[in-house]
């Protein structure tokens, strides 16, 4: 099992949000790129960059800063937020990401997965978001009619091999993952899922190794403190 270690940027900034809610978010450091670098020396071996005002925008707003986190780590970068059409999914493989997610597009436009799938293969990860079971879109502002496993089935049909796959209700909470969730969506469709929200602790870690999900995504309890990146690896390694 892998760890990601997010970076979402508002602003130009490295912040994290509470239950996706932007009126709850708390500013980390001025420097996204700075504190990628800071991920990689630990340990770190895929970083998790959301242009949130992207998201909301539905354009890539924060692209320069993308641009500069890739330019000053080698580990792979995977991007997601404001991804609406194929110039932007160039964009940001310009950019030097590795893999772009395509979140609310996705649940809109089935055909625009399979162009970008046609073209891009498995730099395409499809990004859920669920609230209270339902596919949340327009940066967590609005509900689809979509259950989350519905829609992975959906997209898992069109060739996506990998979900990204985020619990609204937990996430930037530390309160613990839902493994419940988790283990039903791994359950549900053939592909690789990285599991998003609500990662407190390192045992909240362990607890998501039966789901069978591929990695984890760590955000809030790095900039806390209350986990270590170094422990995250080890604990999704097995080794602690």
């Amino acid at each position: 099992m892998r760890i990601y270690p997010a970076i979402d940027i508002k602003d130009g900034k490295c912040v994290r949000l509470y239950k996706g809610r932007f009126s709850d978010m708390t500013v980390y450091g001025d420097s996204p790129a700075d504190v990628a670098l800071e991920w990689q020396a630990r340990g770190g071996e895929f970083i998790h960059v959301v242009d949130l005002d992207g998201a909301l925008k539905g354009k890539s707003v924060n692209g320069d800063k993308i641009k500069e986190i890739c330019s000053r780590v080698s580990v792979p970068v995977q991007t997601g937020g404001g991804i609406r059409s194929i110039e932007d999914i160039e964009y940001r493989l310009q950019c030097g990401v590795a893999r772009v997610i395509i979140g609310t597009k996705a649940v809109s436009d089935s055909e625009f997965v399979k162009r970008a799938l046609a073209s891009y293969g498995d730099k395409i990860v499809i990004g859920i978001d669920a609230k209270d079971g339902m596919v949340a879109v327009e940066g967590w502002e609005k509900t689809s009619e979509f259950t989350a496993a519905e829609f992975a089935k959906k997209m898992v049909s069109l060739g996506v091999g990998t979900i990204v796959y985020t619990d609204i209700a937990t996430d930037g909470t530390l309160a613990g993952p839902n493994t419940a969730a988790m283990s039903e969506m791994v359950k549900s469709v053939d592909a690789d899922i990285i599991a998003s929200g609500g990662v407190g602790n390192v045992e909240h870690i362990k607890s998501l190794k039966p789901t069978g999900v591929e990695g984890v995504i760590v955000g809030r309890a790095l900039y806390t403190g209350s986990v270590k990146l170094e422990d995250a690896i080890k604990a999704a390694g097995g080794t602690i």
